[in-house]
């Protein structure tokens, strides 16, 4: 598999819903995604959904399991912290340095894949009550395992999109999930699968981004140290740079 590559038109205006004329550029919500990884197989594959085309952002693409910081991502317990390599490479990116933010981070992409999902990444510990969208995680006799984390790429919606998302991707490997047996998700996600690689690629309905992130994922099991890729718009150009 060649190096990750953007799309020659990447995101194409009529991939999506855009903003109104005149109206100006909506603000980012940080937001996460976790590509967990299966190499039970004869090649790795990645766990990947169809989102509802009910919905107003990314309508029936395929995506790994992701979601928006909630507040609650900042409190909730976990069984382990993110690795020091990864709590680095989190504070230390531009723009929105923060303490608090890169464990939120982890924990969102834990709880949305979890929701999107049913798959638990995580540690058993025994039930407990919990607050808001982490009740049924915790009911569940787990806590999120952070140390499985590894960062692998960091990308910010278009300005001319209704909703923006600053997302970092974040990867784990499937033997860190407390079973490989999904639980109901909310329903966010149509069809949900394990996709090698190559077969993930051949989806018509694969967002520019997500595309270019399974070719990152490929270089990345072979070379872990990799750069990270952080894509965003400057000055109405997309601009790639590697943290």
């Amino acid at each position: 598999m060649a190096e990750p590559t953007l799309d020659a038109e990447y995101d194409p205006l009529t991939h999506g819903a855009l903003r109104k004329a005149g109206a100006a550029a909506v603000a980012t919500r940080h937001a996460a995604t976790l590509i967990v990884v299966r190499r039970d197989g004869p090649s790795p594959r990645v766990l990947m959904g169809r989102r509802n085309g009910g919905h107003a952002f990314m309508p029936g693409k395929w995506v790994f399991p992701g979601g928006r910081v909630d507040r609650t991502d900042f409190t909730a317990p976990s069984a382990t912290d993110l690795p020091a390599e990864v709590l680095g490479q989190l504070s230390d990116a531009p723009r929105h340095k923060s303490i608090t933010l890169p464990r939120a981070l982890g924990m969102a992409a834990i709880r949305e894949t979890f929701e999107e999902a049913g798959l638990l990444l995580a540690k058993p510990i025994p039930p407990r009550p919990g607050a808001g969208p982490w009740r049924d995680f915790l009911a569940a006799g787990a806590a999120p395992d952070l140390s499985a984390l590894t960062y692998v790429a960091r990308a910010i919606t278009p300005p001319y999109r209704p909703r923006r998302f600053d997302a970092r991707f974040f990867m784990a490997e499937a033997d860190r999930l407390i079973s490989l047996e999904r639980r109901p998700g909310d329903g966010e996600l149509d069809e949900i699968g394990w996709l090698s690689l190559d077969e993930a690629l051949t989806l018509e309905e694969l967002p520019a981004i997500t595309r270019f992130v399974v070719q990152e994922v490929a270089e990345r099991l072979k070379q872990p140290g990799r750069p990270i890729p952080y894509m965003r718009f400057l000055n109405g150009r997309r601009k790639l740079v590697y943290l």
